[in-house]
């Protein structure tokens, strides 16, 4: 195997040489108090009137895609906590995104949809009708679910297991993606003259039968226009790293620093040349929160702000959600103790407990920070800064783009479309406008062949 430098250095070489970004819509902000900073929307994750808006100011700075982040359940919190989360209501993705497709006409639109608590033919009919919608600008967030709580509100008592999850999610992504096959791009002759609407020999039946779904097709909304929408992953877990080399076109990174990164990047690229992947054929795009600042203290202290806003209950609710255990018995002011195994997220899990061990962080320091920001990586400056930084991480093999978290809305997205974008165009590491239709043209992703292509031409 090459040395991990002259790896890096040939997967750089087919890089495109143009950073990607996604909005990451958590259903607006990840923030826990995002709707308290002044001069925010309170209601802006529940109202139709500023997603257009924010969706339109995205497209102005040519993001590549909206991407909405979605959970079946209401957090797992204690009431305390969850009083104070803007997150127990929004849109359904697959609701809102169609809708806002119509007030677009480039950005590419990503919905999350588990493959626990979903069935396919619902996610391939729903995902193929919106990439018909949009023209060609869908994408599926694939999660395999985090909260158990979810598992109630679909019949069980328990949450599946972790390991139970990801083979289901394999057999499920395998269904979803020979359902959208079902049609030749040619099936549909509409010839009427003769009364012919579709070719029968261009109509494939998917006829499976695995170890946890039956599902015989075809499905009945022609092949979507990318051939498949995009395939997002975010897993961070072996288990997750490894269906994201073999199913993933693009990756949801969690790294907050730039060495981790540049190893999990590498990490991904490595599973996929062993899969026969081509690197280029998935992008790594890590979560990066963005505090913009006429200086560097001014945004520092637009942080410490905002954090100032984070109840002590949803800190400590928060690091509860991401460890899978319940935070509230620990001392806040002594170290993490020992972390009992649970079917929770294992990489947010591990994530958390390796900063705690990292930076001798108390259980309350540790509460601090996740309760805003979810651990994620963090930029904070001026445009100047927080592009170097960015460009640091693109240029030095730790990422494809990043998916960009606001603070708050709307200041948090205009600060970084009307003064991070025109920062990033000024340095030739962006696009100055859209060139492409598709959001796998955006991307510079191929269209995927339909795998019955042999027997239809039959």
């Amino acid at each position: 195997m090459l040395a991990p430098a002259l790896r890096l250095t040939n997967i750089m070489a087919h890089k495109q040489r143009e950073m990607h970004l996604g909005a990451f819509m958590r259903p607006v902000s990840l923030h826990t108090a995002a709707w308290r900073y002044p001069g925010a929307f309170p209601d802006a994750n529940f109202n139709f009137a500023h997603y257009q808006k924010f969706i339109q100011t995205l497209e102005h700075g040519c993001f590549d895609a909206f991407f909405m982040a979605d959970h079946l359940a209401v957090m797992n919190m204690p009431m305390d906590a969850l009083k104070r989360s803007a997150t127990v209501t929004s849109f359904d993705p697959l609701t809102l995104l169609p809708a806002l497709a119509v007030t677009t006409k480039h950005i590419g639109l990503i919905a999350t949809a588990s493959t626990t608590y979903n069935e396919p033919y619902h996610i391939a009919r729903k995902f193929a009708s919106l990439d018909h919608i949009s023209g060609g600008r869908a994408g599926w967030n694939l999660v395999t679910s985090a909260n158990p709580d979810e598992a109630k509100n679909f019949g069980l008592d328990s949450h599946v297991a972790h390991a139970q999850r990801y083979q289901k999610a394999h057999e499920f992504y395998d269904v979803v993606t020979g359902l959208w096959d079902s049609w030749a791009d040619d099936a549909f002759v509409r010839d009427v003259e003769n009364g012919i609407y579709f070719d029968p020999k261009k109509m494939n039946t998917l006829d499976h039968h695995g170890n946890f779904l039956n599902v015989k097709g075809p499905l009945n909304v022609a092949r979507p226009v990318q051939g498949w929408p995009v395939i997002v992953q975010a897993g961070a877990s072996d288990a997750g790293r490894q269906l994201a080399a073999e199913t993933a076109e693009v990756v949801f990174g969690a790294a907050n620093r730039f060495e981790d990164g540049k190893n999990y990047y590498l990490d991904i690229k490595d599973r996929m040349s062993v899969l026969g992947r081509a690197p280029e054929s998935l992008k790594v795009l890590p979560g990066a929160f963005i505090v913009v600042g006429e200086s560097d203290q001014e945004a520092v202290d637009k942080k410490a702000k905002l954090d100032s806003l984070v109840h002590p209950d949803s800190g400590i609710a928060t690091l509860s959600v991401l460890l899978g255990c319940d935070a509230s018995a620990f001392d806040v002011n002594g170290p993490l103790p020992e972390i009992p195994a649970s079917e929770s997220s294992q990489s947010g899990r591990q994530k958390i407990i390796e900063m705690a061990r990292r930076g001798n962080k108390t259980v309350g320091e540790l509460a601090s920070h996740v309760g805003g920001s979810f651990s994620s990586l963090e930029i904070i400056g001026t445009p100047e800064s927080i592009v170097d930084e960015m460009q640091t991480w693109f240029e030095g093999g730790a990422c494809d783009g990043f998916n960009i978290m606001f603070p708050y809305l709307p200041e948090g997205l205009d600060d970084f479309v009307f003064k991070i974008i025109p920062e990033l165009q000024k340095r030739g590491v962006f696009r100055q406008k859209y060139t492409t239709s598709t959001l796998r043209e955006h991307l510079g992703l191929k269209r995927p062949e339909n795998r019955f292509s042999t027997l239809s031409i039959n």
